[in-house]
């Protein structure tokens, strides 16, 4: 499984996707459509966003890979337009990123 993780990871959902056998990308600062396809979103299987200022790359993503898993893991809202293309949103203080990566794995 490879994924693309975008934003700060402060609560370490990266780190915990990796102890899960995922090969993850990480990606940080302001993100755009060159920039989601070099880091491969088109082969992606899971895009994981902590910074929820970046949202409008969700929509993207899911137009670049329409079999993407699309997953928020922040503590701050979703926008209610990105609300409907998300197959999760999750609060790190509600969930650690081991029990989040183990889920999204299975």
């Amino acid at each position: 499984m490879d994924a693309i993780v975008s934003g700060p990871d402060e609560d370490g959902i990266g780190d915990a996707l990796e102890a899960e056998g995922v090969s993850v990308t990480r990606l940080e600062g302001t993100l755009s459509r060159p920039t989601l396809e070099e880091a491969g979103i088109l082969e992606a299987d899971l895009y994981v966003l902590t910074d929820v200022g970046q949202s409008t790359t969700v929509p993207i993503a899911l137009d670049l890979n329409d079999d993407l898993r699309t997953v928020v893991y922040a503590r701050d809202s979703v926008p209610e337009f990105v609300r409907g293309q998300l197959d999760l949103a999750l609060d790190p203080a509600l969930m650690e990123p081991a029990m989040v990566a183990e889920e999204l794995v299975d």
